[in-house]
């Protein structure tokens, strides 16, 4: 693969055998983000475990401290009595015999969908649509939760839902370039955190097997996750 003037000269400054500290990495990630648009910093985390397995599914979410940059749009299914509620925590729309219509029909002007327990034999028809975009209300995301209010500020906040993929690795936006080092770091570090205390019990050896940070447009850098300790 061919790669534009700008990647290649990122990729000067970019040790790729060195295992950067957090901070460095980051750093080098804002200094290689030399796009027009504001680059997502995304962080990919490969796991020794493997994802065949029920038992060592890594699933969760964390809300970032500094957000992800991006503006959230929210849908919530809720019985009428909780719309008032979710309204008022900035809810962007909620759902109701026509959304579903619409949805069906391919709509999907939204990030975030929010379900109360008693809500989700309805979104279940939605599954085949939802499903497959990772938009799927989970309880271990907290998008399936009877505060509605909560989940919606939360969403807006910057949380995030991590997952494994079926090469055993997550991947996750961690903010813009512009966050500079300092936010990003933090944001890194909670996911990191996050992620650590989601070890299954059934997993055996090293759990964290790699870490990268990267812009959009830029390139990879390897970063140590010794400090986590696992």
């Amino acid at each position: 693969m061919k790669h534009g003037k700008k990647y290649v000269e990122s990729t000067k400054l970019v040790d790729s055998a060195k295992v950067y500290e957090s901070n460095e990495a980051l750093d080098l990630v804002c200094k290689t983000a030399k796009a027009k648009f504001d680059e997502t910093v995304e962080l990919h985390i490969r796991l020794g475990v493997d994802s065949r397995h029920a038992d060592q599914q890594v699933r969760g979410a964390v809300v970032l401290p500094n957000g992800t940059g991006k503006t959230i749009r929210t849908l919530v299914f809720c019985k009428p009595e909780k719309e008032a509620d979710a309204k008022a925590a900035g809810a962007d729309y909620i759902a109701d015999n026509e959304t579903i219509t619409k949805i069906q029909n391919g709509w999907m002007d939204f990030e975030v969908v929010i379900a109360t327990p008693d809500m989700m034999g309805v979104v279940g028809r939605l599954g085949k649509v939802l499903g497959p975009r990772g938009l799927m209300p989970n309880p271990k995301a907290g998008t399936v939760t009877p505060d509605v209010a909560k989940a919606v500020q939360e969403a807006k906040a910057g949380k995030i839902e991590y997952r494994l993929d079926k090469s055993n690795i997550i991947h996750c936006p961690i903010g813009k370039a512009s966050f500079g080092t300092e936010k990003l770091e933090e944001n890194f570090n909670a996911l990191m955190e996050a992620v650590a205390k989601a070890k299954p019990a059934a997993a055996k050896g090293q759990y964290i097997k790699s870490c990268t940070v990267s812009s959009t447009m830029g390139p990879g850098v390897k970063v140590s996750t010794i400090r986590f300790g696992v």
